[in-house]
């Protein structure tokens, strides 16, 4: 499922590809597998927020979406989760500590 960030006067909005530097990137969601930081497994997580470029075709996560699923995850009982979440169950799963005071 893609979705595309419409400007106020119902255009969408397009942004620069951080791989290409075209100007042909979309917000959109897609799905990604993740290692777990214990090393033990893998996940998938659904419908995490990416970024798509139709020029070069890459789908991607920017930095912010990468840094808040890591701390996240790094904050959670992993055993608790199954092999698939989505990205809202998974920010919404309740935390050991408030933030990961490690990331200056």
């Amino acid at each position: 499922m893609k979705t595309r960030k419409k400007s106020p006067m119902g255009k969408s909005s397009l942004k620069r590809c951080d791989w290409c530097e075209e100007k042909t990137a979309n917000d959109s969601q897609s799905n990604v597998f993740w290692e777990l930081p214990d090393g033990s497994r893998a996940i998938q997580i659904t419908g995490v927020p990416s970024v798509s470029c139709s020029h070069c075709g890459m789908e991607y996560q920017e930095e912010a979406v990468i840094n808040e699923i890591e701390d996240q995850l790094m904050l959670i009982d992993t055993k608790s989760i199954d092999k698939v979440i989505t990205y809202t169950k998974l920010m919404d799963h309740p935390r050991f500590l408030k933030k990961n005071y490690f990331r200056f």
